[in-house]
């Protein structure tokens, strides 16, 4: 039992949004504010942290995703029109091959660039819809804090 209640205590220390909250936890009580709830307050604040963390997080994967795709289209397009220039200085190939070739060419090219602009909406859409909820939930917790207590 003392081993978990170490690390969880570890746990909390590493996070910055329990050391926020704790700090801000500590100034409430230390001035002593009468009719604040320091627990909610606390439990707000972390939650805020959190959610952008998770934004920042969510954020960063999607980004990082359309990276490393924008890198493998630019490999597979490179090695397409190596390809291609081989093909057409090798067989001598008329304008009428390589004008039917630059056509689905470009057609992959448009068809990567829709896939990368998903990607980018994708990792955009998943950050903020994390901090939509937040605020969801903050309008929700706002209301109960300014409450008078019964």
């Amino acid at each position: 039992m003392a081993v978990k209640s170490a690390k969880e205590s570890a746990e909390k220390n590493e996070n910055p949004a329990t050391q926020w909250a704790d700090q801000v936890k500590g100034l409430f009580e230390k001035y002593k504010l009468p009719g604040v709830d320091l627990e909610a307050i606390a439990e707000w604040q972390k939650k805020e942290l959190e959610a952008l963390n998770e934004a920042s997080r969510q954020a960063s994967e999607g980004i990082s995703t359309l990276v490393k795709r924008r890198g493998e289209i630019l490999e597979e397009t490179l090695q397409e029109w190596q390809v291609a220039v081989k093909e057409a200085s090798a067989t001598g190939e008329g304008l009428g091959k390589q004008g039917e070739a630059a056509r689905e060419r470009l057609k992959n090219a448009m068809s990567n660039v829709r896939e990368l602009a998903e990607l980018e909406v994708k990792a955009h859409s998943d950050a903020w819809k994390v901090l939509q909820d937040r605020l969801q939930e903050n309008m929700s917790s706002l209301q109960k804090l300014i409450q008078p207590k019964k």
